[in-house]
C-alpha cells in the first residue's frame, strides 16, 4: 500500500514516508532531524520506513539506535518496511517483536537474515532480492509470507523454524533454494513456486499441510529424508531435472496426481501412509522405489516412457489407465493390485518379490508400517488389459476379474500362480441329497455367477467369505454386470490354452473342466441336445477328467453286469454238442448233423448264487471289459448283456485312462 498523500517524502520524486515531525523521509532528512530520530528510539520501537532507500550506512546506524545490550542484538517492535529499498541489508540476529512488513521491498546486495526472530506476522510478499539472501536458523513464530517473491541468487533457509503458515506461493527461485533441516510447524505453501536452480528440503520437517501444487522445479530437487506429518500435495508438479525422496516419510496422503517427472526420480526407501500418483509423468524414471506404503499406492493414469523397474510394499496399489511405453518389471510386497484398462505397448511383468527390497546401497528396507499384513500379491483385476504382454508371477488370482481382457489365451503364467477352488465340505440338495464339489482351480467370474444364482447374500466389506460358499462379485445384485456362462466358458477356453502353451496340463485340465461346466449351463450358445450330452459326460467321467468317478461307474456297470449273469445269463450248464445222421439202405454216404441244445437256465434261484457261478460271470465281464468274447455259453439275457457291457465297460475304462493321463502329463 503506497503512503498516504501528504506523508511522503517532500524530496523530489522520492515516495518514502515522513520521519515523525519532519517533512522527509530518513534517507532526505537533514542531519540535525536525523539524529533527533535516532535519538528518540529505543530498543523495541516500532517504525515506519515505507518506500524509503536503505545505502549500508543508514541500515546500520537505524539498527545501532534499536540495539539493545541485555539481547545483544536489534530488538524491533513494529516495522514497516514495505517498499523499501535497501543495498546490504543484515538482519542477523534481529528480533522482531511486532508485524514486520517487506511487502515489495527491493535487496540489491546480499541481504541476511540469519538466526532473526520474527516474533509476530513477517510480509516479505513481492519482495525482490538481487542477490544471495539468507534466513538460516531464523525463527518465525506467526505466519511468514514470501508470495511472489523473487530470488535472483541464491536463497537459504537452513534450520529455519516456521511455527505459523509459511507462504511460498508463486515465489520465484532463479538460483539454488536450500531449506535443510526447516521445520514447518504450520502450513508449508508453495503453490505456483518456480524453482529455476536447484531446491533441497533434505531433512526437513513438515507438521501440518503442505502444498507444492503447481510447482516447477527445473534443476535438481531433493527431499532425502524430508518427513511429511500429514497431507501433502504435489499436484501438476513439474520436476525437469532430478528429483530425489530417497528415505523419505509420508505419514499422511501424499498427492502426485497428474505432476510431470522428466527426470530421474528416486524414491529409494520411502514411507508413505497413502499416495496418489494419477496421471503423473514419468519420462526417465528407471527405478520406482523401493518404498513402503502403509495403505494405497495409486498410479491411475501414470505414463511410465522408458523402461522402469517398480519396487513396492503396500497394502494396495492401483495401475488403472497406467501406460508403459516401454518395459517393466514391479516388484511387489504384500499389495493388492487393479490393472484395470492398464496400456502395455511391451510385456510387463508382474512378480511378487519373496524377500525384503533392497537400497541402493544393498541395504535391506524395513516394512516398519507393514507389521502383520497378508502376505503374498494379489491381482484383483486386468479387465481392458492386452494381456499378450502380460507376464504374472506367484500371484494370487482368487479374485481377479478377467473379463474385458484381451488375448488372454497369450497371457504368460510362472511361478506358482493360484486360483479360487470350489466351495469344500458337504451340502445338500432340496436338503435330502448330500453332494460335494469336486475341487478344481475356478475363475471369480464363475464364483459370482454361481453365487449370484444360488442366492447367496453379497458380503460386507472386510468380511473374508467362507470357504463353503461361493464368493460374492462386485455386482452382485446386478444380473446384467455379473458375467454369464457364455462369457465365463470364453475365458476359461483363452485361459487354457494359455496354461497349455505354459506346459501346464493339470492347470489347463481344470480349465477345460470349468469351459465345459459353463456350456453345460449355457442357455444360449449350447442347444439342448448338446447340454444333455454334456451332462451324460460329466455324470460319467467329470467331462473325461475325474478318473475316480469313471472308474466308480466301471465297478458299478461290472458289478451289475456280474449279478446279471449269475443271475440270468450263465444257463445250468453247457450243452453238448450231439451228431446225429442216417444210413443209407444201400450203404452209401453217410451224412451227420452236429448240433447243441440251446443254454437254458431252470436252477431256482437260491441255486443260482454259487461260487462257480460267480467266478464264471466275472471271467465274463472282465473279458468284456477289454472288449472281449468270453466264449462261454450264456442264455440269451446272457447273451444281450454282455453286448452292452462290451460297448459301455471299455468306454468308461477309457475314460478313466483318459482322466488320468490328463493329471499326469506334462
Amino acid at each position: 500500500m503506497s503512503p498516504a498523500p501528504g506523508s511522503t517524502c517532500s524530496s523530489g520524486d522520492c515516495s518514502g514516508v515522513r520521519i515523525p515531525d519532519q517533512a522527509y523521509c530518513l534517507m532526505h532528512v537533514a542531519e540535525e532531524g536525523r539524529a533527533a530520530y535516532f535519538a528518540g528510539l529505543t530498543p523495541g520501537s516500532s517504525i515506519d520506513h515505507r518506500y524509503t532507500p536503505f545505502p549500508d550506512y543508514l541500515l546500520d546506524r537505524l539498527l545501532q539506535s534499536l540495539y539493545d545490550p541485555e539481547a545483544s542484538c536489534a530488538r524491533i517492535g513494529e516495522a514497516d518496511f514495505r517498499g523499501a529499498e535497501f543495498n546490504e541489508a543484515n538482519f542477523d540476529g534481529a528480533i522482531f517483536s511486532g508485524t514486520v512488513r517487506l511487502s515489495e521491498a527491493k535487496f540489491y546486495e546480499r541481504a541476511s537474515f540469519t538466526e532473526a526472530q520474527f516474533l509476530g506476522d513477517a510480509w516479505f510478499d513481492g519482495a525482490h532480492f538481487h542477490k544471495v539472501v539468507g534466513f538460516a536458523e531464523a525463527q518465525f513464530s506467526r505466519q511468514a509470507g514470501f508470495s511472489k517473491a523473487r530470488f535472483d541468487a541464491q536463497a537459504t533457509y537452513d534450520q529455519v523454524q516456521f511455527a505459523g503458515v509459511s507462504a511460498f506461493d508463486d515465489a520465484q527461485f532463479a538460483d539454488a533454494a536450500r531449506f535443510y533441516g526447516a521445520k514447518f510447524d504450520g502450513q508449508a505453501m508453495f503453490i505456483g513456486a518456480r524453482f529455476s536452480g536447484s531446491a533441497g528440503y533434505s531433512a526437513a520437517q513438515f507438521s501440518s499441510y503442505t502444498e507444492f501444487g503447481g510447482a516447477e522445479f527445473a534443476g535438481d530437487v531433493g527431499f532425502n529424508s524430508a518427513i511429511f506429518h500429514t497431507q501433502v500435495g504435489f499436484a501438476r508438479a513439474q520436476f525437469s531435472g532430478p528429483a530425489h525422496f530417497v528415505m523419505a516419510k509420508f505419514s499422511s496422503d501424499a498427492n502426485f496426481s497428474a505432476a510431470i517427472f522428466s527426470g530421474e526420480t528416486k524414491f529409494d526407501g520411502t514411507q508413505f501412509s497413502s499416495a496418489n500418483f494419477g496421471g503423473a509423468l514419468f519420462a526417465l524414471t528407471s527405478r520406482f522405489g523401493p518404498m513402503e506404503c502403509a495403505k494405497e499406492i495409486d498410479l491411475s493414469g501414470a505414463v511410465f516412457e522408458v523402461p522402469v523397474s517398480l519396487e513396492i510394499a503396500a497394502l494396495a496399489v492401483r495401475f488403472e489407465r497406467t501406460r508403459w511405453e516401454s518395459t517393466a518389471t514391479l516388484r511387489l510386497r504384500h499389495a493388492t493390485v487393479n490393472l484395470s484398462h492398464a496400456v502395455l505397448t511391451n510385456p510387463v511383468a508382474v512378480t511378487a518379490h519373496p524377500t525384503l527390497f533392497r537400497g541402493a546401497g544393498g541395504t535391506e528396507v524395513g516394512e516398519n508400517l507393514l507389521q502383520g499384513a497378508p502376505s503374498g500379491v494379489r491381482v484383483s483385476s486386468v479387465r481392458g488389459v492386452d494381456a499378450a504382454h502380460l507376464v504374472l508371477t506367484d500371484i494370487d488370482l482368487v479374485d481377479c476379474l478377467f473379463a474385458g481382457a484381451f488375448h488372454l489365451d497369450q497371457l504368460r503364467l510362472e511361478g506358482r500362480c493360484t486360483f479360487a477352488s470350489t466351495p469344500t465340505g458337504l451340502h445338500r440338495r432340496y436338503l435330502i441329497c448330500p453332494y460335494r464339489w469336486s475341487s478344481r482351480r475356478t475363475l471369480a467370474e464363475e464364483h459370482h455367477w454361481r453365487a449370484q444364482l444360488a442366492g447367496q447374500p453379497a458380503l460386507p466389506d472386510g468380511l473374508h467369505p467362507s470357504p463353503r460358499v461361493w464368493r460374492t462379485g462386485p455386482n452382485h445384485t446386478s444380473r446384467d454386470l455379473t458375467p454369464d456362462p457364455e462369457d465365463v466358458a470364453t475365458l476359461y477356453r483363452q485361459l487354457r490354452k494359455a496354461f497349455e502353451d505354459g506346459k501346464n496340463e493339470p492347470g489347463a485340465a481344470d480349465f477345460y473342466y470349468g469351459e465345459m461346466e459353463m456350456r453345460r449351463h449355457d442357455r444360449v450358445d449350447t442347444t439342448t441336445g448338446e447340454r444333455f450330452l454334456l451332462r451324460g459326460y460329466w455324470l460319467l467321467s467329470g467331462y473325461g477328467l475325474r478318473a475316480s468317478r469313471a472308474i466308480g461307474w466301471l465297478l458299478a456297470a461290472m458289478a451289475v453286469t456280474i449279478v446279471l449273469m449269475v443271475g440270468l445269463g450263465l444257463p445250468d450248464s453247457s450243452p453238448e454238442q450231439v451228431a446225429t445222421g442216417t444210413v443209407p439202405a444201400g450203404g452209401g454216404q453217410v451224412t451227420l448233423v452236429v448240433d447243441k441244445d440251446d443254454p437254458r437256465l431252470t436252477l431256482p434261484v437260491a441255486d443260482r448264487f454259487t461260487g462257480e457261478r460267480f467266478d464264471k460271470a466275472v471271467q465274463v465281464v472282465l473279458n468284456s471289459v477289454v472288449f472281449r468274447t468270453s466264449g462261454q455259453d450264456l442264455t440269451t439275457w446272457g447273451t444281450y448283456t454282455e453286448m452292452i457291457s462290451r460297448f459301455l465297460e471299455p468306454i468308461l475304462l477309457a475314460l478313466a485312462a483318459l482322466a488320468i493321463r490328463g493329471r499326469i502329463k506334462r
